[in-house]
């Protein structure tokens, strides 16, 4: 943590001036403020916590019959994978899904994912995704409902995008 302090001097008068007065002015006093500001050092912090590497895999291959990748790190057990894709602004939805998604509260599927690798880095279905998968594989996750991490550990998660598409 850094630390960092600001020193300023400042005068007044210990009896208020009137407008329009021909009285003498008074001695100033002087008075020495001390500022003193914290200012956080976050990408020490930052490390010192678990993180999960991710990597987003793209939902058709390329000429050479492998998938685009996109990469990302989050601190484990803070955030969504559905706020993670869009905080690296990796693409999420189908083009049905960027305008008619239910804003990550588990209604829609519009944000269906597979998990690759990695799935104990997440936590567990929830009721949402076991009635909105009943006859899906046990991979697929909506990324509205999972957690990325459980603030302890740490590890790599490979996620395929929009696996109803994947050739």
């Amino acid at each position: 943590m850094c630390m960092a302090a600001t020193s300023a001097l400042f005068s007044f008068s210990p009896t208020p001036l009137r407008h329009g007065s021909s009285s003498s002015v008074k001695p100033k006093r002087l008075v020495c403020v001390s500022v003193s500001t914290n200012v956080s050092a976050s990408s020490s912090e930052t490390a010192s916590k678990p993180q999960i590497d991710l990597e987003f895999l793209g939902p058709k291959t390329k000429d050479d019959g492998t998938y685009p990748v996109d990469k990302a790190t989050a601190i484990s057990g803070e955030k969504l994978l559905r706020n993670i894709m869009q905080d690296n602004k990796i693409e999420l939805y189908a083009a049905y899904g960027k305008v008619m998604n239910c804003g990550g509260v588990g209604n829609c599927g519009t944000c269906i994912v597979e998990i690759v690798d990695g799935k104990e880095f997440l936590n567990e279905r929830t009721n949402a995704e076991n009635r909105y998968f009943k006859k899906k594989p046990e991979s697929w996750r909506l990324a509205c409902q999972t957690i990325v991490g459980n603030k302890e550990n740490s590890g790599k998660v490979v996620v395929q995008r929009l696996p109803q598409w994947k050739k």
